[in-house]
């Protein structure tokens, strides 16, 4: 079907083998994985492969016995997050992940509407779908529960890198979207956010922010919804989840996890409080997953913490990126093409423009520079609205020697 769609869809290359941030076609060409934070820890990292066979070798059935795996799972990731983020629900995928705190959330408050960031993408399920601007916006179209705030872009949005405080300024686009939801009767169950807005073209909200929508939002009676399935474990360097860039002082209500926290295993999971789990309980209707939680996905998860722990690659992803980020700024003060670069450890936007005043997305250059890349055995792809963003999103292993080799290349297409 022409709904699923591959990478470089005029060339497309057949991967037949990974190992660490390298993917291998059917000729034995070795291509540098730059937007896989799917395989988080490296493809194929030996001790996550060794800890699914053993596991699977024993024993794989659904979570209603008991099973070491699950409580230690949930203990060891409870130690990252804050104390009173302690229920934890296993599922398979990130959009079930969100399909289960919307559902929380509607639950715990008794209201059903939701407010959400523009162009966020938050998994394909139907109730998703809805929440997601950047997919309803080309099929059915906003719904009378769902209310869009402006995306707080310090590049190209409404307040700038010029504004005093954008954080205040953007937390009050979403105050402004609550009480004009309120007026018109509706009540708000949540607000849904991705850390660090990923399809909204690699955006750094400012650090604040999400302390003063939670107010807002708490005001209305709703809870905060911290998505980090693009962005979590580690990936930031500087804290082992994005949400904590806002400062000590931010806790969300509910935090949801996918994508690499299974390393291409399906593996998700709803961090929450005891007061939200317990409303949720007392519907009396259980909550089953028959995959989420097995032995399995609980023994890959248990290792993918081990190895960031081990390989230290928080801290590597600190550095590398740091590295990453400074060649990328070289290369903007040399080439007018590039308008923004913008990140945090290996999470990184490099937005390029057809012209410095107007800032206009350079949509065609930016397509010409990912298939350039891909002949030099590069992988790269483009985000934000105006498919213009080259992301870099790799897995944790991604070296420093890997970051000179791609800006390298890049500074030579450019050139």
């Amino acid at each position: 079907s022409d709904s699923c769609r591959l990478f470089y869809p005029e060339d497309p290359i057949k991967i037949v083998r990974g190992q660490g941030q390298y993917l291998y076609d059917e000729q034995g060409a070795e291509y540098l994985d730059c937007i896989n934070n799917v395989a988080h820890v490296g493809h194929c990292h030996p001790l996550v492969v060794r800890a699914a066979h053993e596991q699977n070798q024993v024993l794989n059935t659904n979570s209603r016995y008991l099973h070491d795996n699950i409580v230690d799972y949930a203990q060891r990731l409870s130690e990252t997050l804050p104390e009173k983020l302690c229920v934890f629900y296993f599922l398979n995928s990130g959009s079930e992940a969100n399909d289960l705190a919307l559902r929380l959330a509607r639950r715990y408050t008794g209201h059903w509407d939701v407010v959400v960031l523009d162009h966020a993408y938050h998994g394909h399920l139907s109730s998703l779908i809805d929440i997601s601007p950047y997919k309803f916006r080309d099929l059915d179209g906003q719904k009378e529960w769902v209310h869009v705030a402006p995306l707080p872009d310090t590049y190209r949005g409404l307040y700038r890198e010029d504004h005093p405080n954008p954080a205040g300024a953007y937390a009050s686009e979403v105050e402004r979207v609550v009480n004009s939801a309120q007026e018109k009767g509706r009540k708000i169950a949540a607000f849904f956010a991705e850390s660090l807005p990923s399809v909204g073209g690699q955006i750094i909200p400012p650090a604040g922010f999400f302390q003063e929508v939670a107010e807002h939002i708490h005001r209305a009676g709703g809870v905060f919804v911290a998505d980090e399935i693009q962005v979590g474990f580690g990936r930031v360097g500087k804290h082992f989840w994005a949400f904590q860039l806002q400062g000590e002082d931010f806790v969300p209500d509910i935090v949801t996890m996918g994508k690499s926290i299974g390393n291409g295993h399906p593996v998700a999971c709803v961090a929450t409080t005891q007061a939200v789990a317990r409303a949720f309980e007392a519907t009396g209707v259980e909550y089953f997953n028959t995959f989420g939680g097995s032995p399995v996905s609980c023994a890959v998860g248990l290792a993918v913490l081990t190895v960031l722990e081990k390989e230290q690659l928080q801290a590597h992803a600190a550095s590398v990126g740091s590295f990453l980020m400074e060649l990328l700024r070289q290369q903007k003060a040399k080439h007018p093409i590039i308008g923004d670069v913008r990140g945090i450890g290996l999470f990184i936007g490099v937005d390029l423009i057809k012209d410095e005043a107007t800032r206009t997305p350079a949509t065609e250059e930016a397509n010409y520079v990912v298939s350039r890349m891909k002949e030099n055995y590069i992988l790269l792809s483009t985000d934000g609205p105006g498919r213009n963003v080259l992301k870099f999103k790799p897995p944790m292993c991604f070296s420093v020697d890997d970051a000179r080799h791609v800006v390298g290349r890049m500074d030579a297409v450019l050139t």
